[in-house]
């Protein structure tokens, strides 16, 4: 990873503004700064778990860790290959996602719902085949149901395991009940709202999964020839392996990855995750609290 010159920066400031700059584009700065700075009501107050989740370090482990479990999704996966350009810029994708979670779960409630209303016109747009000749359409409930389960499972799971303060059984259903005021605003019509409705539409969905030679291909471009320098590749390696750890125990199998640890036991490798979290949270600043408000009233 290329750090950017010092200008007067120590090595933890350095660090922080590269994987910033990585994570959030050329205008993070600049969209952190109307994101979190911006006056008016917000569809989640300070305390909300969204906030907790989704601005912990463990987000870099759980954001691999859902790219590999949606991937098992044969027209989820066929959505993305077509059309998402994950191959060809990675980090641009990277870099609309990580900008539409911030917005959603940090900004307006106007910028939200704009974030959202751009992204279903997107994905009214993306039709297509899988391989084998089925159907799929991006604005599909049912897709988009998925696409919403495996995210929030796998946010949920990194953040359990690695976040600074994980949540409590009452917080980790709280969280569901934010993240599914998104989906629903996306077109998910019955998001899960605790972690037994996500346990039995995971269970819904496990008979449509299987890798495909789309998901497989996908799983080795993100696990082992990410467009990375040579200094970073170290460091990804633990967070490749930290995330493919995070996968519930069937779906490794099924992507070819279970001899993705290389040998090394699973408890190393938690070890390693939690130091590599740490120093990025370390390096990394919280980003500034959202001005005074209220949140947004719920419209459902």
């Amino acid at each position: 990873m290329n750090l950017p010159a010092s200008s007067g920066r120590g090595p933890r400031e350095r660090l922080g503004a590269a994987l910033f700059s990585r994570v959030a584009g050329p205008e993070g700065r600049a969209n952190r700064a109307r994101i979190h700075g911006a006056p008016g009501p917000r569809w989640f107050g300070p305390e909300r778990p969204i906030r907790t989740v989704h601005g912990d370090a463990s987000m870099f482990v759980g954001g691999l860790s859902a790219l590999l479990l949606q991937s098992l999704h044969p027209p989820t996966m066929a959505a993305v290959a077509a059309h998402s350009g994950f191959r060809g810029d990675p980090w641009g994708r990277l870099q609309r996602t990580s900008t539409f979670l911030a917005v959603t779960t940090y900004g307006t409630a106007e910028d939200a719902q704009r974030a959202v209303d751009r992204v279903r016109a997107v994905h009214e747009r993306v039709r297509g085949r899988t391989p084998d000749g089925q159907a799929y359409h991006a604005a599909d409930p049912h897709l988009l149901g998925w696409v919403h389960a495996a995210e929030v499972d796998s946010f949920l799971r990194a953040h359990q395991r690695f976040g600074a303060h994980p949540l409590d059984a009452a917080g980790c259903d709280a969280y569901l009940t934010d993240a599914a005021r998104v989906a629903r605003a996306l077109g998910v019509p019955d998001p899960p709202l605790n972690r037994a409705e996500l346990t039995r539409l995971l269970a819904e969905y496990r008979p449509e999964l299987r890798a495909t030679p789309q998901a497989r291909e996908a799983a080795r471009f993100i696990l082992r020839h990410p467009p990375l320098p040579g200094a970073a590749r170290g460091p990804y390696a633990v967070l490749a392996a930290n995330a493919v750890a995070l996968l519930p125990p069937w779906a490794p199998g099924l992507l070819g990855l279970s001899g993705a640890r290389g040998g090394v036991s699973g408890g190393l490798v938690r070890l390693s995750g939690h130091a590599l979290i740490g120093s990025i949270r370390w390096a990394m600043a919280p980003p500034p609290p959202g001005p005074p408000g209220r949140p947004a009233a719920d419209d459902g």
